[in-house]
């Protein structure tokens, strides 16, 4: 009996070693991934076949992806000139080949493993981007000799017309180019890579919804979140859209975890504690493991005006669907530090105010006392069994 369960878990592993030594015929459908054990069940639960993880300290999931019969494309660190790494030192470019090398050597026959992604976005904040692809494309072409059988992946920032034309034939020791696509990026996509010669397979890497730096913004320059819904809905347009281009190989959600980038739900699928949220159900249907049991939705939220005298009453309302719902309202200093390129910041900290009124559908409380910009956070959850949760956000200013 023992031998013949090592014998099926044998036949399981298998295609995971060698389906993948080419970019796929099946395409990997996941998310980008920063989170724990329990947030990587989840993902795996939600239908999902492939994780993306962006840095070597995340290898352990390697081992768990491999529990849970699903992929991973492992991320490998490539300094970042936009925080001083000089591509023009040899001792910081060896170094870093070093620590590569001896990271592929460790991992490379791991059965989980799916491909290398070689950086994330290393050329952001560069006028030319092309010294940072041609380093990356070195790193590359020495992943390729230490491991044939696992393609190598390059990920940036999707970018003008003459932008993806130097992509085209920058590097050819990349075997996918992997495109991080935020808002309508993803719709036409098609047209613009025929157009910039892109003949390569292609990775969505990241794919997001309407990102901080593309909102719309309030008066004071705060950026104005979509709901929950709303990134819901753009999942399930987005995903149908790329489904139907076969030069694409893989397209990962952005971002399965937690992450403060101006608010911590802007590009969070899940909230702190693992819950999962409406944006996770629509990419479970997407995945075609949908939901029994559906997160609450916030059809429309309101708040009473943009600008407040300290310690006016403030009041907002939302439009909720769903059965045992309980909203938690939250007030929060606006982030004030903003970090670029993707960087997550500190959360800034909650706001002590007097409620007046909290109920599921609207509340009322006084706005705080200190001018500033601030944010009142709403977040919705199913208490009915499956603890689901839709969450929005409406920024004000004191003053």
């Amino acid at each position: 009996m023992i031998r013949l369960i090592l014998l099926a878990a044998a036949i399981f592993l298998a295609p995971l070693q060698t389906a993948f030594a080419t970019p796929p015929a099946t395409p990997w459908r996941g998310a980008a991934f920063s989170g724990d054990r329990a947030a990587l069940e989840k993902l795996a639960a939600s239908g999902a076949n492939a994780v993306r993880v962006y840095h070597e300290r995340d290898a352990w999931v390697l081992d768990e992806a491999r529990k849970l019969g699903i992929g991973v494309l492992m991320g490998l660190d490539v300094g970042l000139p936009r925080y001083g790494f000089r591509l023009d030192d040899p001792k910081a470019i060896a170094a870093q080949e070093n620590r590569i090398r001896a990271f592929v050597q460790r991992h490379r026959n791991h059965p989980a493993l799916l491909a290398w992604v070689i950086g994330n976005e290393v050329e952001h904040g560069m006028n030319d981007p092309l010294p940072a692809w041609r380093e990356i494309n070195r790193l590359a072409g020495v992943v390729k000799k230490l491991d044939p059988a696992h393609p190598t992946v390059m990920s940036v920032n999707d970018g003008e017309p003459q932008y993806l034309k130097q992509l085209a034939g920058c590097c050819a020791h990349i075997d996918m180019i992997g495109l991080n696509l935020y808002a309508g990026a993803a719709f036409g996509l098609e047209d613009r890579i025929r157009a910039a010669g892109i003949g390569k397979p292609l990775l969505i890497a990241e794919l997001g919804p309407l990102g901080q730096w593309q909102a719309g913004r309030k008066p004071w320059g705060a950026p104005v979140e979509l709901t929950s819904r709303e990134k819901a809905d753009y999942f399930r347009r987005v995903l149908a859209e790329l489904g139907n281009n076969p030069q694409i190989r893989g397209v990962f959600a952005f971002l399965w975890g937690v992450k403060q980038e101006q608010t911590a739900t802007w590009h969070s699928l899940l909230l702190s504690d693992n819950t999962l949220t409406e944006i996770t159900d629509a990419l479970a249907e997407a995945w075609g493991r949908p939901s029994a049991k559906p997160a609450p939705t916030i059809l429309g939220i309101g708040i009473s005006a943009d600008e407040f005298a300290p310690g006016a009453v403030v009041s907002s309302t939302i439009e909720v669907r769903g059965e045992a719902l309980i909203t938690k309202w939250l007030v929060r200093k606006e982030a004030t530090e903003l970090r670029g390129g993707g960087e997550a910041g500190p959360l800034p900290e909650a706001v002590d105010v007097e409620v007046l009124s909290a109920e599921t559908s609207s509340t009322r409380f006084r706005a705080p006392s200190v001018p500033g910009a601030y944010r009142l956070f709403i977040t919705v959850r199913n208490e009915n069994g499956n603890g689901k949760a839709a969450t929005g956000n409406l920024p004000f200013l004191v003053r």
